[in-house]
């Protein structure tokens, strides 16, 4: 939910630090912070707002020789978003960076305060520092000292900490969120809480587990397990470039990426489609033996293209199908029997429930398999099998391109159970390949579309809100475009099925109500027509997204149509992600970096 760097070395702490920040600034963007410690003495800067504010604030400071930095961009949890409140949390000699929440902090700040600690902030990062300290205080050497602090707080958290007792070395630890150590042939020494912060810095770096601890120096990395024994580091290879993650002349991520689809969906088939078969050799040949069911979990976006797939997998898969939203599943006390196949779905591979449902059905006995764009990330590693997505890195706030790859590797593994389990012909199969095959062309961005949408779109910037309707498997896309746009231009929209409409939501129907109509004519049509004209005899404003003219509709974004509904679900999915970025453009808002909104939700 935030972004962490940290620095150790004799180049500028300053630059290195904002750098990665500025990679990370789409984890978390109400504030920001640094403290570097030079030469005996911290310099700490904050900043509420963009990382644009930081930036200013340290212009005229720079470090020379060696140093070490620490620095954080903030989603708050804890406290509203103020320099008191934004990271790095400061003590009487030390600093502190944190992600996640401490379950604990109030008892511990309770007793702090009793031993005369005086907190600064509302968050629950500052009883850390101030923790340690109280050990420090109690003759503990600093080593000792973090690890009885990271053994007492109790919760999610990745922290970074420096402290004038140990002047050349940076603490950290692990549970739950993410945390990255890197290295070079210099050794420098960096962290991170995504790759991206970490490219072009080291070729070189550990992906730490939960339960972690340790400490960098310049001449060491130490690492040591929960029950305090000594771990010997395991290196894995990073990316040197960071072209990929640039705006590449687009106005903003979220467009570059809704252009990007075509390839990255490129990506996503490659290698795995054969001529009649899906070939998936990442996952075991036995995961689906003996399976019996399939259960989804997932959150908000990810959500949505596991209900979607749930059609494809008894549609095509003939097999059982529920879907969980991961933070009702974790304390519904749900049935979970060994025949079920858990599959959780993640952009970032660390949404906190969504991780922790996995967690709970790993300890329940159920093989698990997680769909994800993240190699080496929580759910990665915890899960049996996974299945990547290869959607590159998505700087967008608002999912786009992961939703779709999401989507195609969801098709195509709806058709591995089914050829696995032999309830469709090698000839449907096959034409199903075909048509997944089809899908990076129909997903491309033509400039009269994007033209047509944009010059629509300021039709629909007023009026007391948006139904996003459709049927079958145009329902979760509904769903998803309507996230789509009360994520980034902040107008209420909610998504229906169509024949819903009538049990209730059809008495807000008046023209100030827009309904966006999902409407191919190869998924029920002529149901889904008859359920618009009954919003269109109320006065709703009708935006229709079909291939077939509709005299009711006060709009018609015509598409191309397609020989199979599930080639319209992807054309109309980029219908919807461009007309929900060209109404919050014309609304003067920023799309990358919706307000109150995170790109990866690594808390609870």
């Amino acid at each position: 939910m935030c972004g962490i760097v940290g620095y150790l070395g004799n180049h500028s702490s300053k630059s290195i630090l904002l750098d990665g920040l500025s990679e990370l600034e789409y984890r978390g963007y109400d504030s920001a912070g640094i403290a570097v410690l030079h030469d005996g003495e911290f310099s700490y800067f904050k900043a509420v707002g963009k990382l644009e504010n930081l930036i200013r604030k340290t212009a005229e400071f720079d470090t020379n020789g060696f140093s070490v930095g620490i620095g954080h961009t903030r989603w708050a949890t804890h406290g509203k978003p103020t320099e008191i409140n934004a990271h790095p949390h400061l003590g009487n000699s030390s600093y502190v960076v944190h992600n996640g929440i401490i379950e604990n902090y109030q008892s511990l700040k309770k007793q702090l305060t009793a031993k005369g600690k005086n907190f600064l902030s509302q968050t629950d990062t500052e009883v850390i520092v101030h923790l340690f300290e109280s050990h420090l205080e109690e003759g503990v050497a600093p080593v000792e000292a973090f690890r009885q602090t990271i053994h007492e707080i109790e919760g999610a958290y990745a922290v970074l900490l420096v402290t004038k007792s140990k002047p050349d070395t940076i603490f950290f630890a692990k549970n739950g969120s993410p945390m990255i150590v890197g290295t070079n042939e210099s050794d420098e020494k960096f962290f991170g809480s995504s790759d991206a912060a970490l490219i072009g810095n080291c070729s070189q770096v550990i992906y730490l587990e939960d339960s972690q601890l340790g400490y960098v120096t310049p001449t060491k990395i130490y690492i040591e397990n929960e029950s305090g024994e000594s771990i010997a580091p395991t290196f894995a290879h990073l990316p040197e470039s960071k072209l990929s993650a640039q705006k590449e002349g687009f106005r903003f991520f979220m467009e570059k990426e809704i252009y990007e689809q075509s390839t990255v969906i490129s990506d996503t088939l490659l290698g795995r489609l054969g001529s009649d078969t899906i070939i998936f050799d990442e996952i075991e040949p036995n995961l689906l033996e003996g399976i019996r069911e399939i259960k989804l979990c997932a959150c908000g976006t990810s959500y949505h293209a596991a209900l979607a797939s749930s059609y494809l997998f008894e549609r095509l898969g003939k097999i059982r199908t529920s879907v969980e939203i991961a933070s009702e599943l974790r304390y519904k006390e749900p049935l979970l029997t060994p025949d079920t196949l858990f599959i959780v779905i993640s952009q970032s591979g660390e949404t906190a429930d969504t991780l922790e449902t996995l967690k709970m059905a790993k300890r329940a006995g159920l093989r698990t398999l997680v769909i994800c764009n993240v190699d080496n990330s929580s759910m990665v590693r915890e899960a049996d099998g996974a299945i990547l997505t290869r959607a590159g890195i998505e700087k967008g706030v608002a999912s786009t391109k992961a939703f779709a790859t999401q989507m195609t590797v969801l098709w195509m593994f709806a058709l591995y159970v089914a050829q696995t389990n032999k309830t469709m012909t090698p000839d449907t199969i096959r034409e199903q390949i075909a048509l997944l095959r089809e899908v990076p062309s129909v997903v491309k961005v033509p400039q009269d579309l994007h033209e047509r949408l944009r010059r629509l779109s300021k039709r629909y910037l007023h009026g007391h809100g948006f139904f996003f309707i459709g049927r079958d498997i145009f329902f979760p896309l509904a769903l998803e475009g309507a996230l789509k746009l009360k994520e980034i231009s902040y107008l209420h929209a909610e998504g229906y099925p169509s024949g819903e409409m009538k049990h209730g939501p059809i008495a807000l129907a008046d023209p100030e109500l827009f309904t966006i109509a999902l409407m191919p004519s190869n998924m029920l049509y002529e149901k889904t027509k008859s359920n618009v004209e009954e919003l269109s005899a109320r006065d709703a404003t009708i935006c229709a997204i079909s291939d077939t003219p509709f005299e009711n509709a006060d709009d018609l974004i015509q598409m191309v149509g397609h020989t199979h509904y599930m080639l319209d679900f992807f054309e109309i999915m980029v219908i919807l992600q461009l007309l929900s970025m060209e109404i919050a453009i014309r609304l003067g808002n920023d799309v990358d970096m919706p307000r109150n909104l995170a790109k990866s939700v690594t808390v609870e």
